[in-house]
């Protein structure tokens, strides 16, 4: 019976030896792979939603080895943020997956310009509560639906405020920056080259401003769906409202780049839960 035991607790140990090694070797390659920063990655989801449909995307980052920090800040409907937990000092590459109580703007049915300039509080009190926890240089800003206008319009309502951090990532998934499905301004034909639809939307209205001051420090990925089902669309939002994000910032983003996702996974709500987008996401963000 003792050696018995002996030889369980020996079995223990080669185990336990065995996980750490392999923990070890995996962060070994991830540091090889992946940018090793403190800056933090903000995801905020889309209209009626909730944190859950970031977690398929910032679990899938965790996975591949990107971080193992992720950590969730709650805003109630008077825009005040908490967090679930703080980020620890000397994080690597720290995600937040924000979570709005006001996910459908309540007050700004009748005007959702002006809600989506609401919601850019939200944005930015997330952006101070986490500058409360550490001073960060630099964000990256990922969205999914109505989270991107409530992004690009903090961007806008913000853009120079020295007490801010830069930030050196966008990513727009699916956004509908010239309106939605159904709406003739979001259908109207765009010029390809430089993304400026034929009708505007009052949507997009506001945000010309920013044709003059986007920062020509941020790189920007732009994530939009075909279902390829004849509507060239996501199903919520057409593919030439998505690609007006190229109209808005001008040529001034220190890069470009565009992604159609297609097939039946390019419906909108796939999006935040499609393996590509989460590759594509991983790679810009990231990647080394």
């Amino acid at each position: 019976m003792h050696r018995r035991t002996i030889s369980i607790v020996g079995v223990i140990i080669i185990g336990i030896i065995a996980i750490i090694t392999y923990n070890v070797w995996h962060r070994a390659q991830a540091a090889k792979q992946f940018v090793q920063s403190d800056t933090p990655t903000i995801f905020v989801h889309g209209w009626g939603s909730s944190a859950h449909a970031e977690e398929k995307m910032a679990n899938a980052a965790k996975h591949a080895g990107v971080t193992n920090t992720i950590v969730r800040a709650n805003v109630d409907r008077q825009g005040k943020v908490t967090f679930n937990e703080a980020i620890p000092a000397h994080a690597i590459n720290p995600i937040v997956e924000v979570n709005l109580a006001d996910n459908k703007l309540r007050g700004y049915t009748s005007n959702y310009p002006a809600g989506y300039k609401h919601g850019a509080t939200y944005v930015k009190n997330v952006v101070l509560a986490l500058e409360r926890q550490h001073h960060y240089r630099a964000i990256n800003l990922v969205g999914h639906s109505m989270g991107n206008l409530e992004i690009i319009n903090y961007i806008n309502d913000n853009n120079g405020d020295p007490n801010l951090p830069r930030i050196a990532h966008l990513v727009a998934i699916a956004g509908h920056y010239n309106g939605l499905i159904g709406q003739k301004t979001a259908e109207s034909p765009i010029n390809q080259q430089t993304g400026e639809p034929q009708r505007k939307d009052a949507t997009i209205k506001p945000l010309m401003t920013l044709r003059k001051t986007f920062p020509t420090n941020t790189r920007v990925l732009n994530i939009y769906g075909d279902k390829k089902d004849g509507s060239h669309s996501d199903g919520d939002v057409p593919v030439n409202s998505a690609k007006t994000l190229k109209y808005i910032i001008n040529g001034r983003a220190k890069s470009y780049q565009e992604v159609e996702i297609k097939g039946a996974n390019a419906q909108h709500s796939k999006l935040h839960n499609n393996s590509q987008v989460n590759r594509e996401l991983i790679n810009f963000l990231w990647h080394k």
